[in-house]
């Protein structure tokens, strides 16, 4: 077989015809004389194949100690109508245990799922069957890269166009590392379950960073245990992601005793229809098992949503939380008065199990450290923007700026507890807001120590707190200007106030 060098090999020179499009398809089907390259690595020790053109193909698998490069955009794989196959799966897949693949590397290139030409799910022959994700029953989605029992994986520069379902799935990791990938979903309107990036556990140390475009669905989803309710996924760092008008963003998934933790996302950006961040249980009573989890600098824009079955929101949170910090959040030119964070509601409205049971939520510590809106319009005059429907042990939300030209009337709450949640302990500092009615609004529940520091209300009609069917054990305040501490409107009260 012809090769430039050891182990190198360059397909124009294997007899591939390499005469498809990465993106309108067509040409002579390449599967078998690829394949053929790609097997020698188990012979070789090691592969390097160089991609010098587009090729059309049924479906390939990749062995240990294999490097994939596609010498720029246009080159790569167009997945070839009606194939029960990934374009590219590694060869021995483990959705637990040991890992049998090592040292994969995608470089550059564009791999096309051709969506249009592909079923959604495919019946599974004997072999794929022993393999499977046991959540899929037993059948098998069409995705486009599928990756189950790697370790040291590593992918860049690449393009990963019209997912016919998720972009691409990778489960039992070691070791990942994804940099400077674009999803390009041109017929999302088209299909169902059109996510982009999805990672099931068992996994740790996995990097994702710039990761741009659109999907249908989760554009990128962290659920540990999804497949076997046990997983862990740990040690996560994802910096860089720029949405392009995606139905939904970064959701974090944990169904059973599987935990995810140690995760840290920052540098979100571009623009969303429906649900920013969705971190809960999702139709699992346990609650999930959430460790730490970091978002830090986020600035995502709405646009008009495009799901029906629950409200629009940025961040979702529900289930069982050790530690949430969302630092440096900024939301401009609102498209609707949907809350920004909403603590419980995602649980108790949709989270329902096989029996109607409620899952459980139970969240240790909440941080909301940074957060500036800016509004010109009336769109967002009525928003609540941090909400509360849960047990929260403590919640700050502190260096906070709303500022709203004088086209907003007067209204909306900074923070509003509503019935089934009970606060230990809540601490609202550094705030500046503008024609803001009221900085907590206490409609039910119980919070048992509330402080206020350092808050300046303009052009407010209202007391900092109004409590109406709540019970505020104790409310601290110190430096409030702008507005009068608190009131109570109805049946609840407040039974100690300090001014400090």
């Amino acid at each position: 077989m012809p090769r430039a060098g050891r182990h190198i090999v360059i397909a124009s020179q294997t007899g591939a015809k390499l005469d498809s499009h990465v993106e309108t398809g067509g040409g002579t089907d390449d599967t078998a004389i690829l394949q053929s390259v790609l097997d020698k690595a188990v012979e070789w020790g090691s592969l390097h194949l160089i991609m010098d053109g587009a090729a059309l193909t049924a479906g390939l698998r990749v062995h240990s100690n294999t490097t994939i490069q596609c010498l720029n955009p246009a080159c790569g794989f167009f997945h070839k109508a009606n194939t029960n196959k990934p374009v590219l799966c590694n060869a021995r897949p483990r959705v637990d245990g040991e890992r049998l693949d090592k040292n994969i590397t995608l470089l550059g290139g564009t791999y096309n799922n051709n969506c249009r030409e592909q079923v959604h799910h495919y019946d599974l022959d004997e072999t794929q069957r022993e393999t499977a994700p046991s959540c899929f029953g037993e059948t098998r989605w069409n995705i486009t890269l599928e990756f189950f029992g790697v370790e040291n994986f590593t992918m860049r520069d690449v393009t990963i166009r019209d997912q016919r379902t998720f972009s691409m799935l990778m489960g039992n990791f070691y070791r990942a590392t994804l940099e400077n990938i674009y999803i390009d979903c041109p017929n999302s309107t088209d299909a169902e379950n059109q996510d982009g990036l999805h990672f099931w556990g068992p996994g740790q140390f996995l990097v994702i960073k710039n990761l741009q475009g659109d999907a249908g669905d989760d554009f990128l989803a962290l659920a540990p245990d999804e497949n076997d309710l046990v997983s862990d996924i740990t040690d996560v760092l994802i910096d860089g992601v720029t949405l392009n008008a995606a139905d939904q963003g970064i959701r974090l998934l944990s169904r059973g005793t599987g935990r995810l933790d140690r995760v840290v996302i920052r540098n979100v950006t571009g623009t969303y229809k429906s649900f920013g961040f969705y971190i809960e249980p999702w139709f699992n009573k346990t609650g999930g098992n959430y460790g730490s989890i970091i978002f830090d600098t986020v600035d995502l824009r709405a646009l008009q949503p495009n799901y029906t079955y629950r409200t629009p929101v940025l961040f979702s949170v529900g289930g069982t939380i050790e530690n949430l910090i969302l630092r440096n959040i900024t939301t401009h030119q609102p498209s609707d008065d949907r809350v920004l964070v909403d603590l419980g509601a995602a649980s108790c409205m949709q989270g329902l199990g096989e029996n109607g049971d409620i899952p459980q939520m139970n969240i240790k510590s909440v941080l909301v450290d940074g957060l500036r809106i800016y509004e010109d319009t009336d769109k967002a005059a009525e928003a609540a923007y941090i909400q509360v429907h849960g047990p929260v042990g403590s919640l700050v939300v502190r260096d906070v700026e709303v500022l709203r030209t004088a086209d907003v009337p007067v209204a909306g709450a900074l923070v509003e507890i509503q019935p089934d949640a009970a606060v230990r302990t809540l601490l609202v500092e550094d705030v500046l807001a503008e024609r803001i009615s009221r900085i907590v609004s206490h409609k039910a529940g119980e919070i048992q120590h509330l402080c206020l520091r350092h808050v300046m209300a303009q052009e407010t009609t209202e007391p900092a707190v109004t409590v109406e069917a709540g019970r505020i054990g104790r409310l601290t305040v110190h430096s409030v200007t702008g507005t009068a501490p608190s009131s109570v409107v109805g049946d609840g009260g407040i039974d100690s106030i300090e001014t400090v």
